[in-house]
């Protein structure tokens, strides 16, 4: 008999597959797409890709936060944050990137769901500070990605000879910049609410054992401050801006990935 998150995984990946062929077809034969179209089909596969997420992670010892469910949820939250950044800036053809992406990370997460990993602290505070990492870790890996377009775009720009195709199929440079800081000001946000979480949740947030985790976390949130900072006040733009994003996220990495925060630090592994 066919599971019930079967089903909704290959509706899922039907709704992500012909939302992005339809994006790819329009943008290749220099068609206008049909924006709403992109948003409710892509839309109805990010409500699939949650439903599964949901039964997938959802255990009676608490939320299963195995790394292939955790893929999942960063790249499902990748995906509604371009759509949602593409209903005010005109970066449509990002979900593209994004679409695929999501699917990657459904297939991933429903293939790959054992085993299971819940918390040793099973407490509601130390549940909201994870998912606020996961959302902040998967705002910047974003904005870093877009960081490296955009230094792509630019040197393609600044070339002479004809352009290649995928660079002509990105939004003009000012619009990809002006969501660079979008997206930074997003995952600024959700790492200060995390790591305030953590030091409330996280017993001896300070301790020995965590220091170095912790104190690349905050190394990485003062370069983004300092960025944001500069930005608004400076004007900083450009390579300048590329370098501190990209060099935030090699620390936040180092912090969360490099040291198996999740497995070390709060898994009960």
């Amino acid at each position: 008999m066919i599971s019930l998150p079967l089903v909704y995984t290959i509706l899922a990946l039907i709704a992500y597959t012909t939302a992005f062929w339809y994006l790819f077809t329009h943008l290749m034969t220099k068609r206008v797409p049909n924006h709403w179209f992109i948003s409710l089909v892509a839309g109805l596969g990010l409500i699939l890709h949650a439903v599964v997420l949901l039964i997938d992670m959802k255990t009676p010892f608490g939320i299963n936060y195995n790394v292939f469910n955790l893929l999942s949820f960063t790249s499902a939250l990748m995906l509604l944050l371009s759509l949602l950044y593409s209903t005010y800036r005109p970066v449509l053809a990002l979900n593209l990137i994004g679409i695929p992406v999501a699917a990657l990370g459904l297939i991933l997460g429903y293939s790959l769901s054992q085993p299971i990993l819940t918390l040793k602290q099973n407490t509601f505070g130390l549940d909201v500070h994870i998912i606020l990492s996961l959302s902040a870790y998967a705002v910047l890996l974003m904005a870093t990605i877009h960081a490296v377009l955009l230094w792509l775009q630019d040197r393609e720009l600044k070339n002479k000879q004809k352009h290649r195709v995928w660079v002509n199929l990105l939004p003009s440079y000012q619009a990809m910049e002006s969501l660079l800081f979008d997206m930074l000001v997003t995952g600024f946000i959700l790492l200060s609410t995390a790591l305030i979480f953590g030091f409330f949740t996280i017993d001896d947030f300070f301790a020995q054992h965590l220091a170095h985790k912790t104190a690349f976390s905050i190394v990485s949130w003062f370069v983004y401050g300092a960025l944001l900072f500069g930005h608004y006040r400076f004007g900083w733009r450009g390579q300048k801006a590329r370098r501190f994003t990209i060099i935030g996220f090699i620390l936040l990495a180092i912090g969360f990935i490099g040291s198996k925060f999740v497995l070390e630090m709060i898994l009960g592994k």
